[in-house]
């Protein structure tokens, strides 16, 4: 079974949770635009994190098996800082065009301010002007107040509610957007957001359309292994393997390939040459390359 993780900071993690993922199954991944933990204080570590994203970490992690891309944007919690957001907001245009950025993401709400609306509008506004999928990001907190002016707002700017992915549902927020057209992304986390077990009742109970599956593994305590788990749960439960296909690999794809940069057929399993180089750099620390054949 091939599975593809569709929400996962990879910036975050070590080369040995890319190889963990490749031996599990994973064939691909998109890393959505993060927090860092603390707020940045200029555009320019922006830029290098922007440039970080679409440059080295797509090249790391094909040196371990695995097809990188990302989505890009200005997270809610950082975009309360009114001057720097403005400007993070005239370099995200560049980032539009670069061939393994399929969407704008993570926007979305944290404590739900005026200001915060604002660049998740502007946000909307410059997908939907290339013609780019969002994704979503729920608040942590006020949750279905969050999800419903989520909603709202997706209607107010006119954007093709296909073209949108609303991420950290659970079982109070998912029915909000059953009756939308938006897709639904669930975060299977230790502990809090979900796990397997109720990501399994979620899809007995309301189907697998438009259900998307992702592991959100980031700098805190999570686990970049919980997509394939949950093909475990759903197998266990009684799913079968062309269902758990569909959701836990077909699913986040299509929903992307609404991009146009991304298709089934792309997302298969890179050849590794860990004799390449990035800007003269090595994913290796003294270990023998692995090279295989073509």
């Amino acid at each position: 079974m091939q599975y593809f993780d569709p929400h996962i900071h990879m910036f975050s993690r070590t080369t040995d949770d890319y190889q963990n993922m490749a031996d599990a199954g994973i064939v691909g991944v998109i890393e959505p635009a993060f927090w860092q933990g603390q707020p940045r204080t200029s555009v320019g570590s922006f830029v290098d994190y922007f440039d970080l994203l679409v440059g080295w970490e797509h090249f790391r992690a094909e040196q371990f098996g695995i097809r990188h891309y990302c989505v890009m944007g200005m997270n809610p919690k950082e975009s309360n800082n009114v001057p720097l957001a403005e400007a993070v907001m005239k370099i995200l245009p560049r980032y539009c065009e670069k061939e393994n950025v399929l969407g704008i993401g993570e926007i979305g709400y944290d404590d739900i301010t005026p200001t915060e609306e604002r660049f998740f509008a502007e946000q909307i506004q410059l997908a939907m002007d290339h013609n780019l999928p969002v994704l979503v990001h729920t608040p942590h907190r006020d949750k279905i107040s969050g999800t419903r002016r989520t909603l709202d707002l997706v209607r107010e700017t006119g954007i093709d509610e296909e073209l949108v992915m609303i991420d950290h549902l659970n079982e109070q927020t998912l029915p909000l957007i059953l009756d939308s057209g938006c897709w639904r992304g669930h975060s299977v986390y230790p502990n809090t957001k979900m796990s397997e077990e109720r990501m399994v009742s979620l899809l007995q109970q309301y189907g697998t359309e438009k259900m998307v599956v992702n592991s959100a593994a980031d700098w805190g305590v999570s686990d970049p292994l919980k997509v394939p788990k949950t093909g475990e749960a759903m197998r266990a439960a009684g799913f079968s393997e062309d269902v758990i296909y569909d959701v836990l690999f077909a699913n986040p794809i299509r929903f992307y390939e609404q991009s146009g940069k991304i298709s089934l057929e792309d997302v298969t399993r890179p050849i590794v040459d860990q004799t390449r180089t990035w800007e003269e750099n090595s994913a290796l620390r003294g270990q023998t390359p692995i090279v295989q054949a073509g």
